[in-house]
């Protein structure tokens, strides 16, 4: 069985819906999985996890949340190398550059994209959600 995490940053819980339907997808595939706020994970538990989902939404010019996430993230990016992750988040407005920036950050930190990375625009619908729920399953 495949240990999963799901770490996420949410500020109006669009993005603690996806974390929840990608938590829901890796324990439907088999996975045990384990969800923590940005606060709570750090680079020391990378290697408890054969996979990690992250999730945060497009802040200010399309950036990373600042004050937890990104400091977490920027932490965590080292002990990324050869580790199978995955990508999702909520954005109101711009074209997902937050998200395209991310993807290349992780692709230099040597990390593995298991699958594409998912978006929502404002609040997940059912197709997002979905997508979510695929993105946990293929980490599983």
């Amino acid at each position: 069985m495949s240990k999963v995490a799901v770490v996420f940053w949410s500020g109006t819980g669009n993005t603690e819906a996806m974390a929840d339907a990608v938590a829901d997808g890796a324990k439907n595939a088999g996975a045990e999985v384990e969800t923590f706020r940005a606060s709570e994970f750090s680079s020391d538990k990378v290697s408890g996890f054969d996979a990690i989902a992250f999730g945060c939404p497009a802040m200010g010019a399309e950036v990373l949340e600042e004050s937890e996430f990104d400091p977490m993230f920027t932490e965590v990016e080292s002990a990324l190398s050869g580790k199978k992750i995955a990508l999702f988040g909520s954005y109101g407005w711009g074209d997902c550059q937050w998200m395209r920036d991310w993807e290349d950050r992780c692709n230099a930190a040597g990390a593995q994209l298991a699958t594409d990375s998912v978006t929502a625009n404002n609040a997940p619908g059912e197709e997002e959600l979905d997508a979510c729920k695929s993105l946990g399953a293929a980490l599983a």
